[in-house]
């Protein structure tokens, strides 16, 4: 018997529909992992003291520097536009990789998603970060921790379970 998982849409519309149009996995992997890393992040900055509007203009900061934490909501925007700019960019590679690379989808997401969080983590950690205007972060064993943890369980696992859900019979 086959599930619904929306009034009346079955998986086997879903992934017909996935092997059709990989935006919409992309779509809801994205804000999926858009709204989550934006939960963790704000609650990670609250329990060192930090708010939600510091966490989106630090983001901010990365494109248009520290003048960012002046700029009050005009750069909190900017912020969670460019927050969620990352998150869909995460989502279209991951997606793309595995219809590129059907192995990549045939992983369980158990296993691809806390892989791809942690190569998340560090690409934005040692390469983005670095290319940006954003001011430098100490990075203790820590915060290190942390960013990890939230990328595993935020970003990547998210990722590769919305992938595997909306992929399942187009791997088949």
């Amino acid at each position: 018997m086959e599930e619904e998982i929306f009034e009346g849409v079955t998986d086997e519309e879903v992934a017909a529909q996935a092997r059709v149009n990989p935006l919409k996995t992309i779509v809801y992997a994205g804000l999926t992992v858009g709204v989550l890393d934006a939960i963790a992040a704000t609650v990670s900055s609250a329990v060192r003291g930090g708010t939600p509007i510091r966490v989106f203009q630090y983001v901010a900061s990365g494109l248009i520097g520290p003048t960012a934490f002046d700029g009050g909501w005009a750069t909190y925007s900017l912020g969670l536009l460019l927050h969620f700019v990352v998150a869909f960019g995460a989502s279209v590679v991951f997606v793309l990789a595995g219809r590129l690379v059907p192995v990549i989808s045939r992983i369980p997401f158990y296993i691809s998603g806390p892989l791809y969080g942690v190569i998340v983590y560090f690409i934005m950690r040692d390469v983005i970060v670095p290319m940006s205007l954003v001011t430098r972060l100490n990075y203790n064993a820590s915060a290190v921790t942390i960013g990890l943890i939230i990328h595993i369980l935020f970003v990547g696992t998210p990722i590769a379970f919305i992938n595997s859900r909306f992929t399942k019979e187009y791997m088949s």
